[in-house]
């Protein structure tokens, strides 16, 4: 294999999975890895993609949000262990605010029956939410469901945000990392995201590994918004450390 095709191989693998090591590439492309280190400092420098510690990773931004359908389906039992820590952070007597999103759907689940008042901010955790025995308090706010999501967006739903106060939040994550903060694929829930942070006292995100060191295309604000971040084991010991260097309390489920 020619060194331009093993390049145009690199940086195709790269784009299409977000990043890749440098054994998984040497694998690929059957070079070893000195080779492969010396094909990523080439390929950095033409600004193809993005040098890492023990690899690379795309330097295009993640704008396209996967199907709610399909997102339910992943790594759903780190979601599970994730909600679960999520729950047992939040005492009862709260006041809690519930993004939109497959993690914070989980959280909906935990919390149903439980004595804190609720507004979630999708369609399928007011549903959950809406069978709740015992004393839980739901407050439905008002808004646009985005299609095929249930996420409630628009100016009701910011203006919903702005007339209350929140002891927690609970804020999904599209992206969160130290260098590029939080963000969202939309414009739209970044502006909710925005109105979630400033309405809540203390905010606690919720996803697993793969958002973290991630960057979507519409910013919500820096990495150091949020107090505590509950991930899982696949979380990026490196973004971990650096999120913690700037105040973020982080918990593994």
């Amino acid at each position: 294999m020619s060194n331009a095709d093993r390049h145009r191989l690199i940086a195709q693998a790269v784009k299409e999975s977000g990043s890749a090591t440098v054994p998984e590439l040497a694998e690929l492309t059957g070079a070893s890895d000195m080779t492969i280190r010396r094909d990523l400092d080439t390929l950095a420098a033409q600004g193809a993609l993005e040098r890492v510690r023990g690899g690379a990773r795309t330097l295009l931004l993640r704008g396209e949000e996967p199907p709610f359908a399909l997102r339910a389906h992943e790594a759903a039992e780190e979601k599970r262990r994730i909600a679960s820590e999520v729950s047992r952070l939040i005492a009862d007597g709260e006041t809690v605010l519930l993004d939109s999103g497959t993690t914070c759907l989980e959280v909906a689940r935990l919390l149903r029956g439980r004595r804190i008042t609720v507004m979630p901010l999708s369609l399928q955790a007011i549903h959950v939410l809406s069978d709740a025995s015992g004393p839980t308090t739901l407050m439905v706010p008002g808004g646009r469901p985005r299609a095929a999501e249930g996420a409630l967006t628009g100016p009701l739903t910011l203006a919903s945000l702005a007339a209350l106060r929140f002891d927690t939040a609970v804020v999904g994550c599209c992206g969160l990392s130290a260098a590029e903060g939080l963000t969202a694929y939309d414009l739209d829930d970044a502006a909710v995201k925005k109105a979630i942070i400033t309405s809540a006292r203390r905010i606690i995100a919720a996803t697993d590994g793969s958002k973290l060191g991630h960057t979507a295309h519409a910013y919500v604000g820096p990495s150091a918004l949020v107090h505590t971040l509950v991930t899982d084991a696949t979380a990026p010991a490196d973004e971990v450390a650096a999120l913690e260097a700037l105040g973020t309390v982080v918990t593994t489920a």
